[in-house]
């Protein structure tokens, strides 16, 4: 059966907008209700339609609430209980009844138009819903998109059917965008505005690491592999925290990868910052030991009442241990979630091969006489024997 035009109007108005047909007819049925109030009946009244796309049939009727007679306030939208049970004999307080209406299909132009502004407003509406619930969706991922613009100190990104927008405070410092620049966004979240949905994106997000990862290591989308936790500091440093769910599997070669290809894959998105992959410890003291690498740490002190940990390094890892500009450390507190002071360790443990650990400073080197008597020698000055040649014979 061959459709009307009508319909295949609706049907392409669907396609172009992405939106349900349900939709749309409701929209025009709105449409043909707010014309119907402005040539036959008054702005305020409740009145509905119901259009038949295959007949092209339109029903309209009028709908009251029921109220008591004493709250009788609105005569055109309400009607008293011995009012609504001539129309409704079933009718009680807080019903709605109806009262159908004469249909009509020679609406002026007034009307006209006011359908048109009705049926643009409501599909615009419809669209705006429809993408915010497909982005909302959507929120914290990571999406591919292209640079679109850049206004002032923000970025504008096109991720498709809706634009995203990087405020400075969520870009990689340093990092420099240009019009078409591919690259990947972190969704951080999607509010509704008067113009519509608005994305906001990020590059600086630690959760954009752990979604790369994602993308990149099987293991960690298989749950074999858990990232425990990431601190960050866009640009620059990256420290991750993983840990094995199944036996046997070592969860840093599995992010790394083969010669290091999965990690490389992520670099290549962030630019020049570096990443750490540490083992995640349920205990604390070995935990914050693998968060400082690549230091190597001596002792740990937990303060569990203040939450701070103190870290005994030999002097030649102290520097190694806080990092540049204290770097390693501080992503090292922010991922253990610990207050670490890094102190130098004033004892150095020595072990002589068969014989028990002691310190530099209990170990005494005991002089012998002899040793003692050859520094006594060698103290006293040395007189030289001068040799005295004896003349040869001449022939």
């Amino acid at each position: 059966m061959p459709i009307s035009p009508f319909m295949a109007a609706i049907n392409q108005i669907c396609d172009e907008k992405s939106l349900s047909k349900d939709t749309v007819l409701e929209t025009i049925e709105a449409a043909v209700a707010a014309a119907y109030r402005k040539d036959y009946g008054k702005p305020s009244q409740n009145i509905k339609a119901k259009f038949d796309p295959e007949t092209g049939d339109i029903k309209v009727w009028q709908v009251f609430d029921v109220v008591e007679d004493e709250e009788l306030e609105d005569e055109q939208n309400q009607k008293t209980l011995a009012d609504a049970k001539k129309i409704e004999k079933k009718a009680k307080i807080g019903d709605q009844v109806e009262i159908k209406l004469e249909p009509h299909s020679d609406f002026g132009r007034i009307a006209a138009q006011t359908a048109k502004q009705v049926i643009i407003q409501r599909i615009r509406e419809a669209e705006r819903d429809m993408l915010y619930k497909e982005f909302k969706e959507k929120e914290n991922q990571v999406l591919n998109g292209s640079v679109q613009q850049i206004e002032g100190s923000a970025v504008i990104v096109d991720l498709g059917k809706l634009n995203g927008l990087m405020l400075p405070s969520e870009q990689i410092p340093q990092e420099k965008y240009y019009s078409g620049q591919r690259i990947k966004v972190y969704i951080l979240g999607v509010e509704e505005t008067s113009r519509g949905p608005q994305v906001l994106v990020s590059r600086s997000n630690p959760n954009l690491i752990s979604s790369l990862f994602e993308l990149e290591v099987p293991e960690i989308s298989a749950g074999t592999v858990e990232i425990k936790g990431i601190a960050r500091e866009a640009g620059s440093r990256t420290k991750v925290a993983v840990i094995a769910n199944e036996e046997g599997l070592d969860p840093i070669g599995s992010c790394v990868g083969q010669r290091g290809t999965r990690i490389q894959a992520v670099l290549a998105e962030i630019g020049e910052e570096k990443i750490d992959i540490i083992l995640y410890d349920a205990d604390e003291k070995q935990y914050i030991t693998n968060a400082l690498s690549p230091a190597k740490i001596e002792k740990v002190e937990l303060s569990k009442t203040e939450k701070k940990a103190t870290v005994k390094v030999l002097e030649d890892q102290l520097s190694l241990a806080i990092g540049k500009g204290g770097q390693n450390v501080r992503l090292a507190s922010k991922l253990t979630t610990w207050s670490i002071n890094i102190e130098k360790s004033d004892v150095i443990e020595v072990k002589a091969e068969g014989e028990e650990a002691g310190t530099i400073e209990e170990a005494k080197i005991e002089e012998t006489p002899e040793t003692e008597k050859e520094e006594t020698k060698e103290s006293k000055p040395k007189t030289k024997a001068k040799s005295k040649k004896t003349p040869k014979a001449k022939k």
